[in-house]
């Protein structure tokens, strides 16, 4: 096929031999397969931000470093040099995603370069050479559901206990390959100590997941492990060993915010009524006492 234009810098540079076929379109980036000498790898184009689709960066993005106080201010105001700053933000995090995960032991694709937009990573394939088929593409029997479930709160668990939340994690995301599940498409990847959303963000990724094996072993749906894993990491107790147990206890403690909230509006009142009360017994009034029924 023809070279697609953002490809050609890396064919220029001989990290890439041959552009063979188009592999997907996401919303946020395009996906070629590639020769690069007798390998098979992705080359992953990402898709300039007036053409994604993907909504909501801003709040997955609170919490990354930003390399100077200029840019961060460019960032802020929108202006062209901070637009072009933030979309290199956007892009490098999942680069630097797949090597902190890969080296903390996350089934992930394997990043080689990144190059002007343009990420050159492992291939997934199946066992016969061809793209691994995603999750949602695949029908499960029980028990490989229970044990693919199992396998990836253990990747969530590890991913966690790097620092990071995936962010976007589902069916869509997550390839499978003879060795089981492996975990894609992490741009939107959030630093789970530096961002004030982390944890929802976790416990939607947690419940995808459990909603999809759910379908297969309905017994899961049953199951708390993003806020039992929550709890562990926050008491500084989560390692990539843990054995979790899907259950979770609220503490017996935890405030109910609600009946707090009536709390302090009744004790309020209260306060107001018996001020009312002692102001009343201070001050001349020639107005008739209140009816009986009327008096506190």
């Amino acid at each position: 096929m023809k070279t697609p234009k953002r490809l050609e810098p890396l064919v220029e540079d001989g990290l890439i031999d041959e552009v063979l076929r188009p592999l997907m379109s996401g919303k946020e980036a395009a996906v070629y397969v590639v020769r690069c000498g007798k390998e098979l790898r992705c080359a992953k184009v990402y898709k300039e931000a007036n053409n994604r689709s993907f909504r909501q960066a801003v709040k997955y993005q609170e919490g990354r470093k930003v390399r100077s106080s200029r840019d961060a201010r460019a960032m802020a105001k929108g202006s062209k040099h901070g637009r072009k700053e933030k979309e290199e933000n956007w892009q490098n995090a999942e680069v630097a995603a797949l090597y902190r995960l890969a080296q903390a032991g996350v089934r992930v694709p394997k990043p080689y370069d990144f190059l002007d937009g343009v990420l050159l990573m492992e291939m997934i394939t199946d066992h016969d050479g061809d793209a691994a088929p995603r999750l949602n593409d695949v029908d499960l029997e029980p028990d490989d559901a229970r044990e693919f479930h199992a396998f990836m709160i253990g990747e969530v668990v590890k991913m966690l206990c790097a620092g990071l939340v995936h962010g976007d994690l589902s069916e869509f995301n997550v390839l499978l390959d003879d060795r089981g599940p492996v975990i894609i498409d992490l741009p939107q990847a959030v630093d789970a100590a530096g961002n004030n959303h982390a944890f929802d963000m976790l416990e939607r990724d947690v419940g995808n997941m459990t909603a999809y094996f759910g379908q297969f072993a309905p017994e899961l749906k049953a199951t708390r492990y993003a806020k039992e894993m929550w709890a562990l990491y926050e008491d500084g107790k989560l390692t990539p060993d843990t054995q979790l147990t899907g259950l979770f206890d609220e503490p017996e403690d935890e405030a109910d915010l609600d009946g707090v909230m009536r709390e302090i509006k009744a004790a309020l009142a209260e306060q107001e009524r018996r001020e009312a009360l002692r102001n009343a017994t201070d001050e001349p009034n020639d107005e008739p006492p209140p009816p009986p029924w009327m008096r506190g």
